[in-house]
């Protein structure tokens, strides 16, 4: 961990900000070779991602849908997890790292949905941030991937990516996600962060960057990119 918060430290700043007119050939190459990301949490409602996204946290996508594909069969809707409780909430998902605290989130926020919002899941990202294990990240992600509202959720995949280019640097995630806002054209926006977290995730990747098949090698700040 230390290593790795070394390497972000690095990455913060190294890279200048790129001009407008880069940053939309970026974009439009990350388009015409993705049309429509996706995100790779498996879902089948509101409620179920932002389940998925809360227990993500410090663990992988894949990880992630092993353990709720059979999950959600039985609970996809705040009332049934809170029928099936928490100790059978923690078999379902005990192969997730932290998965007890996981677990009491999930069930502390079905409560709150079941109780405070009749068990939809709201809109806002307010209302998400307030409850138990959904902060910032998660809240974005559920206001872009089901409401299809622009949010950006900045993950590791995207601090190191949007540093490392110059599409959107940033000491912090809170500067990233600003830099996203500010920098990416409009047009971009609904898509970027899922472009960036995959370009991150399969190019971009945190020691050993894949810049011999990168598709916006040419146009990127990253200075070791040709050794």
């Amino acid at each position: 961990m230390l290593r790795i918060a070394i390497f972000i430290g690095i990455w913060a700043g190294m890279a200048k900000q790129l001009d407008y007119h880069t940053i939309r050939e970026i974009f439009s190459r990350f388009q015409k070779a993705d049309p429509e990301p996706k995100g790779e949490l498996e879902h089948v409602n509101a409620y179920t991602l932002v389940v998925a996204v809360a227990l993500s946290a410090q663990a992988t996508d894949v990880g992630v849908n092993k353990a709720t594909r059979a999950l959600f069969k039985i609970a996809d809707t705040p009332q049934k997890m809170l029928d099936l409780g928490e100790e059978g909430l923690s078999e379902h998902i005990k192969t997730i790292g932290l998965f007890r605290q996981k677990a009491k989130n999930v069930i502390k926020l079905s409560r709150i949905l079941v109780d405070e919002y009749n068990g939809e899941v709201p809109n806002s990202r307010a209302a998400l941030q307030s409850l138990p294990g959904v902060g910032r990240k998660t809240a974005n992600v559920v206001l872009n991937m089901w409401w299809h509202y622009p949010a950006q959720a900045v993950d590791t995949h995207i601090f190191r990516v949007g540093n490392r280019t110059g599409i959107c640097p940033g000491k912090n995630v809170d500067a990233v996600e600003r830099a996203i806002e500010d920098n990416v054209p409009v047009d971009f926006q609904h898509h970027a962060h899922h472009w960036l977290i995959l370009h991150g995730r399969y190019t971009c990747k945190a020691r050993k960057p894949l810049c011999a098949t990168c598709i916006i090698r040419d146009l990127c700040e990253f200075e070791d990119k040709n050794l």
